[in-house]
């Protein structure tokens, strides 16, 4: 698979994602998916993702930077979103936040098979306190 394919393939998932076109997330992803070295199987991501959708309404994923090597993707997402309660165990409460996604994909054909995904959770942190002390 070319570099270019490649990233017109992510680019479909991402879509995917902002339309939670659930059905259709096995196009993209693996039925072996691995998150984070844990197989999680597609049943496993697609449930993941509803729980972040469900937990922030507005969630959107953006894509910053994208580099491609076929059959590697690397990604830094932006997120600017109202959470619901807590997020990644940061009292968010319904406050507006912003964060990136650091996130790098192992491809199996024209699937996504591994994922390494680093959020910052320290930006959500700051704009806590930040808010807290205004």
């Amino acid at each position: 698979m070319t570099r270019d394919e490649l990233l017109e393939i992510y680019r479909g998932y991402i879509d995917c994602l902002n339309r939670q076109d659930w059905p259709h997330l096995g196009r993209f992803v693996h039925e072996s998916a691995e998150y984070n070295g844990t197989t999680i199987g597609l049943a496993g991501y697609r449930a993941m993702l509803e729980r972040d959708f469900e937990a922030i309404p507005d969630l959107r994923f953006v894509i910053e930077l994208l580099a491609s090597d076929p059959p590697r993707i690397a990604s830094r997402l932006q997120f600017d979103c109202t959470p619901r309660g807590m997020l990644f165990g940061l009292p968010v409460n319904g406050r507006r936040v912003q964060f990136a996604e650091n996130v790098f994909y192992e491809f199996s054909g024209r699937q996504i098979r591994t994922v390494w995904s680093i959020i910052d959770q320290a930006a959500i942190a700051r704009q806590i306190e930040a808010s807290s002390i205004g």
